[in-house]
C-alpha cells in the first residue's frame, strides 16, 4: 500500500541523512524535542525506558485534533472510537480495551488530565482547549499515576499560565456549517501569581439524515471554559489552580443499515444457501424503512428514526483541582487534589428503525469523584537512587438511572417476526399477510395448516394465525400473535400487552473507595549505563451497589412460567424478572480486592545515543457490577448475578531507542497475557459482561458449541484468556531545516485463547461461540502511521508556510464485540491534510484543510438491530443455527471535512 511504501522509504532513507546533519543542525534538533513526564520526572522522551508516544500540541494542532480521536492519526499503537453513546468512548492500546456502554466498568486505558484522572474514557471526550502535550503510555500503568490501568494510559497535560503577558484567538469555520471559535489569555496578577483564560465554543451540523424527519444527527454544539492560576509564593513553592466546565448538547448516536442485507440458510439437503431477507421484507411492508448502499459501499449515510424519537446527548462536566509542589533539600513534596462532576442525559430511539419497537426517554448517568495524590520524590546515595513513594485515594460515586420500553408497533412486529419464522420454516412465505392483526394470511395458513401432521409446529402456527387456541390454552384470542399467546396463558393485561411496558425506572447507586500505596525508584548501578527500576503498588478497593427496579412487564413473567415459554423471546427481551432491587447490605452486593502489582525494569546504554531496556508488569483492573438489570435471573435476583472479576494482566517488554539528532527511532517487542479478560458485548438490546479466561485442556470444541455449561475448565488448568504480542516501531526524521517525517508501525496479534471459558472456568455465554482463537473486535493485525510537515519561508519575507500530510492504514478488523462475519471493517486509510501561511513571528496564520481527505467510508462500530432478525454467518457455516436473517447496524466514522482556520497570538 501506499502508506506502506512511503515509511518503508523514510526508514531507508535514515541513516543517510544523519549522517549529512550538521552539528548546528543536531543541537537544534536536542532542544527541540519533547520532555514527557512519563515517569513523575521531566526527562527527554528518548531517556525513558518504557513504551510511550509524545504528541505535541502543534502536531494535534495541525493534525486536525478536536478531541482524543485525533490522536489515532498519530500513535498507531491507540485507537478511539465511539458506539451507541458518545459518553462511552472506547480507548484500546495495542488492540486491549474497554468495549461498549456500561456505567459500571472502569477503562482498560485510563486518561488523566493534569494529573487528574477522569473515571472513563469517555468523560474526558470534552473538546481539549490549549495543551502542552499528550503522552500515551502503552502496557500496564500503576506505579505512577493514580490509578490502575491494565492496557495503558493517555496523559493529557494542559498549557500552564505564564508571568509574560500572552493571548491567541483561533476561528475555524469548514463543512456542515463548521464553527470553532478558540481563545486564550494569560500573563501575571501579582508577581508571583500567573493566571490563565481558555474557552472554546463549537459548533456544527450532522452528516447522517434522519429520512423519516429530515434532521442531521451528530451534530456538535459544545463549549469548554477553563481557568487556572499559578502561584509562586516562595522559590521552593508552587500552587497549580484550574477550575473547568464543559457542556455537550448533541444528538449522537444513529446508525445505518450494514449493507447488503441478506439471509442465509440450509435447504432441505443441507447445502448453505443465500437468499434476499424475508424478515426485512416483511417489516417493510409494516413501516420498516432499510436504506442500503447503491454504490458499492457498505453503507449509506442515512438512519431511519421512529417519528418523536432521537439520540439526544446533554453533557456537563466540571471540576476543580490544585497541585502544590514543595521542594525540600533533597526530596519534592507533590500533592493533586481534585473533585469532578460529569453527568450525561440521553434518549435514544432504542431500535435505531423507523419501526416503534423499542424506546429510551430518560437515560442518565452521574459521577461525582473526589481523588487525592501524595507523592515524595528525590535522590539518595550519592544520586545512585532517584526514588518516588506516594498514596492514592479515590471516592467516586456513581447513580445511573434508565426508562427502556417497549414502542407503540412492538405487538405489531413481535406479530410478524413470529409470523415469518413460521412461514420461512414452511417454505411458503404467502402465508404472510401484513395487513391482519396476526401478520398471517389465515386462507393460505389453513391450507398449509390442513397439510400438517399434529404436534408442537402445527399447534403453534394455528395460535399465532388466531384460526384457533394453542394445546392446552386456558384462553383464546383471535387476534392471533403475542395477544392469543396471553389468553392461552390467562394473562389479562391491565393496559397494553406490550407496549410502554418494560423498565419503567432501573436506578442504580454504586460507591466505589480506593486507596493504594505505590513506589517507582531508579537504581542507577553504572552511572549513564546501566538501570534498574523497581515499582511496587499494594491497592485496595471497595465497591458496593444497590438497585431500584420498577419492572412493568407483566406478560413476560407469566409467559416464562408456562407452557408457551418458548415465544417469549420477543416479550422478555426487557427483562421483566429483576425483582423490585436490593440494597447495599444484601448478599452480594459488596466487594473487596487487595492487590499488589509492579514493575521491573532494566536499561541498558551502550553508547550515548542507544537506549535499551527489558520490562516486566503486572497491571490490574477492580472488578465490579454490571449496571444492567439484564444479568439478573428470574428465579432469583441478587446483586451477585451482576459482579465480574478484576482483571489482570503480566507483560513483557524488549525496546530500544535510538536517538541521532535528525533520526530517532524507537522499537519495542512485546507480550501481554491478560486473566479474567472484562468483555462487554451487546446482544442486540442490552450489553452483558463476562469474564474470558483459556483453559489448558483441549475443550474439544465444547466452548463454541452454544451449549451452555458444556465446557468447564478446572482450576489448575486455567491460563490466560486473551493475549497480545507484536512489536511497535516509531521513527521521526529531520533532513532539512524546515522539514520533519515522521511514521510509526504496530503489529499486534491480540486473540482469544483457542480454549475459552468463562468466570470460574464456567461456559460462556452461547453467543460469544465465535471468540475463540480469534482477534478481539478493533484489533487490527498492523496500523501504520505516516505525517510529513515542510515549514519552508516565504523567500525575501518573514513569512513562512506550512505543508502538511498524515494518514493512518489499518488492517481489516471486525467492529462487533460477539465477532460476527457481518461486522468486518475491511482495511481502510485515513488520511489528513494542511496548507498554512504565517506572519512574522507567527503573530498571525491562515491554514486550509481537509480531514478524511480521501472521504473513506468506515465503520467504528456494528452492531445487531434490536429484535429486527436472528443468527449469524457463521453460526449457519458452523451448522449451529438454521437461519441468519439478521439486520446488522453500524456507526458511521467522519466523512471528509474541509474549511479554513484564521489563527492570531501576541
Amino acid at each position: 500500500m501506499k502508506t506502506n511504501v512511503l515509511i518503508s522509504a523514510a526508514l531507508l532513507l535514515l541513516p543517510a541523512v544523519a549522517a549529512a546533519q550538521t552539528a548546528a543542525e543536531a543541537e537544534r534538533l536536542e532542544t527541540s524535542e519533547i520532555i514527557v513526564t512519563a515517569t513523575r520526572r521531566a526527562q527527554l522522551l528518548s531517556d525513558v525506558p518504557i513504551a510511550v508516544t509524545a504528541v505535541s500540541a502543534d502536531q494535534m494542532r495541525t493534525t486536525g485534533a478536536f478531541d482524543i480521536r485525533g490522536l489515532n492519526q498519530l500513535a498507531p499503537s491507540l485507537f478511539v472510537s465511539v458506539g451507541t453513546n458518545e459518553s462511552n468512548t472506547g480507548a484500546r492500546i495495542r488492540g486491549v480495551g474497554t468495549v461498549g456502554e456500561n456505567a459500571g466498568l472502569e477503562s482498560s486505558v485510563a486518561v488523566f488530565v493534569d494529573g487528574v484522572y477522569r473515571p472513563r474514557t469517555g468523560v474526558a471526550m470534552t473538546e481539549l482547549g490549549e495543551l502542552d502535550r499528550i503522552e500515551v503510555l502503552r502496557g500496564p500503568q500503576g506505579t505512577l499515576f493514580g490509578r490502575n490501568a491494565t492496557a495503558g494510559l493517555i496523559n493529557i497535560v494542559t498549557a500552564l499560565p505564564q508571568f509574560e503577558p500572552g493571548a491567541m484567538a483561533e476561528v475555524t469555520y469548514g463543512s456542515y456549517d463548521q464553527l470553532r471559535l478558540v481563545g486564550s489569555l494569560t500573563g501575571p496578577i501579582a508577581e508571583t501569581v500567573a493566571f490563565r483564560l481558555d474557552g472554546v465554543w463549537h459548533k456544527r451540523d450532522g452528516y447522517l439524515v434522519d429520512q423519516v424527519s429530515g434532521r442531521d444527527l451528530y451534530d456538535r454544539d459544545r463549549w469548554l471554559v477553563r481557568g487556572q492560576l499559578l502561584l509562586k509564593p516562595r522559590e521552593d513553592v508552587t500552587v497549580r489552580l484550574i477550575g473547568d466546565y464543559a457542556s455537550r448538547n448533541e444528538e449522537c448516536c444513529a446508525a445505518s443499515i450494514l449493507t447488503p442485507v441478506t439471509q442465509r440458510q440450509r435447504d432441505g439437503a443441507g447445502n448453505v444457501i443465500d437468499m434476499p431477507n424475508s424478515l426485512v421484507a416483511t417489516l417493510r411492508q409494516i413501516g420498516g424503512i432499510y436504506t442500503q448502499a447503491n454504490d458499492g459501499k457498505d453503507f449509506s449515510r442515512f438512519a431511519a428514526l421512529t417519528p418523536r424519537e432521537g439520540f439526544g446527548q446533554r453533557s456537563r462536566d466540571w471540576g476543580v483541582s490544585g497541585e502544590l509542589t514543595w521542594d525540600f533539600p533533597g526530596v519534592s513534596l507533590t500533592s493533586i487534589t481534585a473533585y469532578r462532576q460529569w453527568r450525561n442525559l440521553a434518549n435514544q430511539d432504542g431500535d435505531f428503525a423507523a419501526l416503534d419497537i423499542l424506546k429510551r426517554r430518560d437515560q442518565q448517568r452521574h459521577f461525582g469523584l473526589f481523588t487525592q495524590e501524595l507523592r515524595l520524590q528525590g535522590k539518595a546515595f550519592g544520586d545512585r537512587l532517584d526514588f518516588l513513594v506516594g498514596g492514592y485515594f479515590a471516592d467516586e460515586r456513581l447513580r445511573t438511572e434508565d426508562d427502556f420500553r417497549f414502542g407503540e408497533d412492538i405487538e405489531r412486529v413481535g406479530a410478524c417476526v413470529l409470523a415469518e419464522g413460521q412461514a420461512r420454516g414452511q417454505g411458503r412465505l404467502d402465508m404472510i399477510d401484513t395487513s391482519d392483526s396476526s401478520c398471517f394470511n389465515r386462507t393460505v395458513t389453513a391450507q398449509v395448516l390442513a397439510g400438517l401432521a399434529p404436534g408442537a409446529t402445527a399447534d403453534t402456527i394455528r395460535g399465532l394465525s388466531g384460526l384457533g387456541s394453542f394445546a392446552g390454552a386456558l384462553g383464546y384470542d383471535p387476534r392471533g400473535g403475542l395477544y392469543n399467546a396471553a389468553a392461552a396463558i390467562g394473562f389479562t393485561p391491565t393496559g397494553n400487552l406490550l407496549a410502554g411496558t418494560g423498565k419503567g425506572r432501573e436506578t442504580f447507586r454504586q460507591t466505589s473507595r480506593n486507596f493504594a500505596l505505590f513506589t517507582h525508584n531508579v537504581i542507577s548501578l553504572v552511572p549513564d549505563r546501566l538501570e534498574l527500576t523497581l515499582g511496587a503498588r499494594y491497592t485496595n478497593e471497595r465497591k458496593s451497589v444497590e438497585g431500584v427496579f420498577d419492572m412493568t412487564n407483566g406478560f413476560c413473567a407469566a409467559l416464562r412460567g408456562s407452557s408457551l415459554a418458548s415465544l417469549a423471546g420477543i416479550p422478555c427481551a426487557l427483562n421483566a424478572s429483576a425483582g423490585t432491587g436490593f440494597s447495599a447490605d444484601s448478599p452480594g452486593a459488596r466487594r473487596r480486592e487487595n492487590r499488589l502489582t509492579g514493575t521491573a525494569v532494566l536499561s541498558f546504554r551502550p553508547v550515548p545515543e542507544l537506549l535499551t531496556y527489558a520490562s516486566y508488569s503486572r497491571g490490574y483492573k477492580a472488578g465490579g457490577f454490571n449496571l444492567d438489570t439484564s444479568g439478573l435471573l428470574a428465579a432469583s435476583p441478587n446483586a451477585a448475578q451482576l459482579s465480574y472479576e478484576p482483571e489482570d494482566v503480566n507483560a513483557f517488554e524488549l525496546g530500544a531507542k535510538l536517538d541521532l539528532a535528525a533520526l530517532k527511532l524507537n522499537a519495542a517487542l512485546f507480550y501481554q497475557g491478560f486473566r479474567n479478560f472484562q468483555l462487554n458485548t451487546f446482544n442486540g438490546v442490552v450489553f452483558e459482561v463476562a469474564n474470558i479466561g483459556g483453559c489448558k485442556n483441549d475443550l474439544g470444541g465444547r466452548d463454541r458449541d452454544l451449549v451452555a455449561g458444556n465446557s468447564a475448565c478446572p482450576a489448575g488448568q486455567r491460563g490466560y484468556g486473551v493475549i497480545s504480542k507484536g512489536f511497535e516501531l516509531e521513527a521521526v526524521l529531520s533532513p532539512a531545516r524546515d522539514l520533519t517525517v515522521s511514521g510509526g508501525l504496530t503489529y499486534a496479534d491480540t486473540r482469544f485463547a483457542d480454549q475459552l471459558t468463562g468466570r470460574d472456568g464456567a461456559s460462556l455465554p452461547p453467543t460469544l461461540f465465535q471468540l475463540p482463537g480469534a482477534r478481539l473486535s478493533n484489533a487490527p493485525a498492523y496500523v501504520a502511521t505516516a505525517s510529513l510537515a515542510w515549514t519552508p519561508p516565504v523567500a525575501g519575507t518573514e513569512l513562512s508556510t506550512l505543508f502538511y500530510l498524515d494518514l493512518r492504514t489499518s488492517a481489516s478488523i471486525n467492529t462487533g464485540s460477539d465477532l460476527d462475519r457481518e461486522k468486518l471493517q475491511p482495511a481502510f486509510t485515513l488520511a489528513n491534510a494542511r496548507i498554512g501561511l504565517y506572519g512574522p513571528g507567527r503573530r498571525w496564520g491562515l491554514e486550509v484543510w481537509a480531514n478524511n481527505l480521501f472521504d473513506t467510508h468506515y465503520q467504528q462500530l456494528a452492531a445487531d438491530a434490536p429484535l429486527q432478525g436472528g443468527g449469524t454467518l457463521g453460526g449457519v457455516a458452523q451448522g449451529l443455527q438454521a437461519v441468519a436473517n439478521q439486520v446488522f447496524l453500524m456507526f458511521p466514522g467522519e466523512p471528509r471535512t474541509y474549511g479554513v482556520t484564521v489563527r492570531t497570538s501576541f
